[in-house]
């Protein structure tokens, strides 16, 4: 019973962002498991990770919509509020602030919005959330240079954050 209401809800969420799609993200199955989706949301202009596509995992459950999809993150990202195996800081994806009227789409607005205004108070990533605070700069320097390397699908620059020296320049901006 459960698997017929969450199959009849996600064909009607997947018809939903076909028609008409959050602002720069994108959603739907993978193949024939209407559980298993693949999304991308394109960074938020001005932020830095403007330009970059980023691919995300979301699987359902049959508890859906009474239990948040598991999300992960595939595409290497700087952010304090993401990890290194894809998991992510947002309250919403949490059983206590999930809600049944929360969509796919609404779920992709709101890791739309992390990308142009970080959470620092809820760090994954404590360093990252630390530079972020101290020195922003830097880190939306960092920020950009992994969103060209991961996140756009070209590398142009071989250059490496270890060795830059802050006389050098090339296409990273360093």
């Amino acid at each position: 019973m459960a698997a017929d209401a969450s199959t009849k809800r996600l064909q009607k969420e997947l018809l939903d962002l076909q028609r008409d799609p959050p602002p720069n993200c994108s959603a739907g199955p993978k193949g024939a498991n209407l559980y298993d989706w693949a999304a991308s949301i394109i960074g938020p202009e001005g932020s830095p990770y403007e330009g970059g596509k980023f691919l995300l995992d979301l699987m359902f459950t049959e508890e859906y919509p009474f239990q948040p999809p598991r999300v992960r993150f595939r595409t290497r990202i700087y952010h304090c509020n993401f990890d290194r195996r894809g998991n992510i800081s947002v309250d919403i994806l949490q059983r206590s602030g999930w809600s049944p009227a929360l969509t796919v789409a609404k779920l992709l607005l709101s890791i739309s919005s992390l990308l142009a205004d970080c959470t620092p108070t809820q760090p994954l990533s404590l360093d990252i959330a630390s530079l972020y605070l101290n020195n922003r700069e830097e880190h939306d320097r960092i920020a950009r240079v992994w969103t060209m390397r991961y996140a756009t699908g070209r590398s142009l620059c071989r250059c490496s954050l270890a060795d830059a020296s802050r006389d050098h320049h090339c296409c990273c901006g360093r």
